[in-house]
């Protein structure tokens, strides 16, 4: 076999390896829904409590002036 063909075969089985373990990966992590990653993430946040009183205003249409 050529050079290249063997170089060439050898990343393809590099490239192979990666991909199971990207998919294993994903694999695991799909089990836990992603909005629950993020559960409480702003928790005591001033910011986002400010974020959220100006959008309860701005949907209730309290927003005016």
């Amino acid at each position: 076999m050529p050079q290249y063909a063997r170089q060439l075969e050898a990343r393809l089985q590099r490239v192979e390896k990666e991909l199971a373990k990207l998919k294993a990966a994903v694999g695991r992590r799909a089990a836990k829904p992603w909005y629950r990653e993020i559960v409480g993430a702003f928790a005591d946040d001033p910011a986002f409590a400010e974020i959220s009183r100006l959008g309860r205003l701005i949907r209730q249409g309290k927003n005016k002036g």
